[in-house]
């Protein structure tokens, strides 16, 4: 039995390139937003990957992911 060792990639694409031609850059604005409810003013705010978290109206920094719209159900064992 042959064991192989471990290869370092040599690729130079990463998901973190912050020079605006890798991977991780264009992710980053295709991203869909994400919708979530202010602890303060209860206000909508969406969000993209690398936004602030905080609210557009009030500037709480407190923010809870909205429930799924879809039917979750659970089998019972």
């Amino acid at each position: 039995m042959s064991r192989e060792t471990y290869q370092v990639p040599t690729g130079t694409q990463n998901n973190f390139d912050t020079q605006g031609g890798g991977f991780g850059n264009a992710m980053a604005i295709d991203s869909p937003s994400v919708t979530y409810l202010c602890g303060e003013c209860s206000a909508r705010v969406p969000l993209k990957r690398g936004d602030q978290i905080r609210c557009k109206d009030c500037g709480h920094r407190v923010l809870y992911k909205e429930r799924t719209k879809r039917m979750v159900q659970f089998q019972a064992r």
